[in-house]
């Protein structure tokens, strides 16, 4: 029987992984003359400049880091040397790269935003499932107080979460009380014995999301473990 928790996880975690691509504009560049604009007409700078001009509304409606990395991408494409033809042949992978990350966030906020409806209804959640074996994980580390076991949408190498077996009131870091102090503490020693065992002790990151600003998916406190290639400063 598929379970509806197990497949909603899935494909949220999707979204990252398959990064969607979005339908573009006809970018073939028109041999027509540019009809006039109130009092003045669109030359040829106007021209090379009109794709990325247009397709500006859908980013308008963004905020912060990602507005300026796209914004940046269409800059670097409409410096230099204003050669019509060259400039729409690149376009298009550009834009696409950068669209089809601006929709892969969106739909990690928009999954982390529906997530944290039930965040404090005490419900179970996939993790719990995993925890009792109703469903299958690829198990890396385990004791009696906490299991790790591998991402199905890993962003690295070696990508592995770590989570307490007994939630008793953290479903995000955010709500965190004293008495949790041992059990936090532990959470970080076995991401420890994590990186040992996968062989990245050396070099790896440890990310917990904590609501849903940050993306968190399930309301069950977990860490992400990452390693296995070079790891980029500052993160996203």
């Amino acid at each position: 029987m598929v379970d509806p928790q197990l497949e909603n996880w899935k494909r949220r975690k999707a979204a990252v992984r398959e990064r969607p691509r979005t339908k573009l504009l006809n970018t073939a560049p028109s041999t027509e003359p540019r009809k006039k604009l109130n009092s003045g007409t669109l030359g040829e700078k106007e021209t090379c400049l009109h794709f990325p001009l247009a397709a500006m509304n859908s980013i308008s409606l963004l905020r912060g880091p990602l507005i300026a990395r796209t914004l940046g991408l269409i800059k670097a494409s409409n410096s230099g040397p204003h050669n019509t033809a060259f400039s729409f042949s690149l376009r298009p992978l550009q834009w696409r790269r950068a669209m089809s990350s601006i929709n892969a966030t969106n739909d990690e906020e928009a999954s982390a935003r529906v997530a944290a409806v039930d965040a404090d209804t005490g419900k179970p959640t996939i993790f719990d499932k995993i925890i009792a074996k109703e469903i299958p994980s690829s198990i890396v580390y385990e004791d009696d107080k906490v299991l790790a076991f591998r991402d199905i949408s890993p962003q690295a190498p070696v990508h592995v979460l770590v989570i307490p077996k007994i939630r008793d009131g953290l479903t995000q870091l955010g709500k965190a009380e004293h008495r949790h102090g041992e059990i936090l503490g532990h959470l970080l020693y076995a991401a420890k014995i994590v990186a040992e065992k996968e062989g990245i002790v050396d070099g790896f990151r440890v990310v917990i999301n904590s609501g849903p600003s940050a993306c968190q998916s399930v309301y069950h406190l977990h860490l992400h473990v990452l390693g296995g290639r070079q790891m980029k400063w500052p993160p996203g």
